[in-house]
């Protein structure tokens, strides 16, 4: 890969964006790749957890601004919808994926973060959607998960204003799930997939599942659902270990463990 590099440890996966001259911005040969290492990745079954970090000073500073700059409308509504299918495909990977972020997560880089499941940033890490400044607005649907993720005041005042704020910041409105100090971002990412890793094979994709389907579905839709899909795991075994496994104070074996 050109923009960026991958490499599995057992069953986690450490995505690097590797662009750092250009603080990772995302370019649509980036997207390209994205979407192409995405589409692998979803049929990689020994890979249960996947990483998202940047090389040199940013995660991701945002969307390639050169790019931007000579556009249509053509072109801009086809780079919007690009982005946009490329991180719901994110989004929807059975794999729990974890955004570690130090340094820039602004516009489109923010995005990004905000389609994986769980973000880890540092104490200085600097999150924004500063794209009103350059006349336009979140365009990889940054408009629509930011609400989802802080609600409605906290986006308006993020989005309206374009103003940064840390990742201390970012934790406290519940945009960022766990703090790390700095040069940490990487290594507590690792220990908050090693959690994951602790629940069974079966249950965690289908919990994630469950979590984003259910939320924009009436809630006794949802609330059946979720029933249909807790009774289904007693058919793979998974609860029986589990279950056997606490009572007896042991670790689970599970069928298709491999941390």
């Amino acid at each position: 890969m050109e923009f960026l590099k991958f490499e599995q440890q057992g069953p986690i996966g450490i995505l690097s964006f590797n662009r750092p001259d250009k603080l990772n911005a995302l370019s649509l040969d980036v997207l390209d790749e994205l979407e192409s290492f995405l589409r692998d990745a979803e049929k990689n079954t020994s890979l249960r957890v996947l990483i998202l970090r940047g090389e040199g000073r940013a995660f991701v500073a945002g969307a390639d601004i050169r790019t931007m700059s000579g556009f249509q409308a053509e072109e801009a509504v086809a780079f919007a919808r690009k982005g946009q299918r490329v991180f719901g495909f994110l989004e929807e990977l059975p794999q729990v994926v974890i955004a570690a972020v130090h340094g820039y997560a602004l516009g489109g880089g923010m995005e990004l973060a905000m389609a994986c499941d769980i973000r880890v940033a540092e104490r200085t890490a600097q999150f924004g959607q500063p794209e009103v400044h350059l006349g336009i607005i979140p365009g990889f649907a940054g408009t629509q998960r930011l609400p989802r993720l802080v609600g409605t005041g906290w986006a308006r005042y993020l989005i309206l204003t374009g103003r940064r704020i840390t990742g201390e910041e970012a934790h406290r409105i519940g945009l960022v799930e766990v703090l790390a100090e700095e040069g940490k971002a990487l290594e507590t990412a690792m220990d908050v997939a090693r959690d994951v890793l602790k629940g069974g094979p079966h249950a965690i994709p289908l919990a994630k599942r469950m979590v984003l389907r259910g939320v924009d579905m009436p809630f006794p839709v949802a609330q059946a659902f979720e029933a249909e899909t807790f009774a289904y795991l007693f058919t793979t075994g998974e609860p029986q270990e589990g279950m056997r496994a606490f009572l007896e104070k042991r670790r689970p074996a599970w069928t298709e463990e491999s941390s």
